[in-house]
């Protein structure tokens, strides 16, 4: 990989870089994830972290723990976690299911929640996490994808807006 500086990469890296505070962003690792979901390398890195544009344009940033679950969701096999991880995706992001690590669009049932800025918290052992609520808009945290091999603690930086309640069906007078 090489750095770029006014190439037409540029933009993507600040793009990635948006995702996690400068501290943590100015030396890591750059990637972009294109549509077919390949990784392509923009710039190398010196701290462990890894920060990807996804083709949609969502930022985020890993540690290695967060790599190493990656790699296990991507790949749909035990995530590999040995401690606690962290990631931020300080832009939100554009949906997922709060229910099913694998839907990509919202049906009746997966609960799908749109994120602004937070930070999410991975544990090695995810029954740590029983106690946790996954309500998505109790005003704090919450446990995404629990039950699963890839249940992650969600925690919003800026108050989730809280969805609208389901229309009363009205009574014939």
């Amino acid at each position: 990989m090489t750095k770029t500086g006014g190439s037409p990469d540029a933009a993507k890296i600040a793009r990635a870089m948006s995702a996690a505070p400068p501290s943590i962003s100015k030396n890591a690792t750059i990637m972009e994830m294109t549509a077919d979901n390949k990784m392509k390398p923009l710039r190398d890195g010196t701290n462990g972290w890894l920060c990807v544009v996804e083709a949609d344009g969502t930022p985020m940033c890993l540690d290695k723990e967060w790599q190493a679950w990656a790699d296990g969701w991507v790949n749909k096999k035990d995530p590999e976690v040995k401690g606690i991880g962290l990631a931020y995706m300080l832009k939100g992001d554009k949906g997922a299911s709060n229910t099913d690590p694998y839907a990509t669009a919202p049906t009746p049932n997966n609960q799908w929640v749109v994120s602004p800025a937070h930070v999410m918290v991975l544990t090695p052992n995810t029954s740590q996490l029983d106690a946790l609520p996954t309500d998505p808009f109790n005003g704090g945290p919450w446990v995404m994808w629990k039950g699963t091999k890839y249940a992650h603690i969600m925690v919003p930086i800026v108050p989730m807006k809280k969805s609208a309640p389901a229309a009363k069906p009205s009574t014939p007078k």
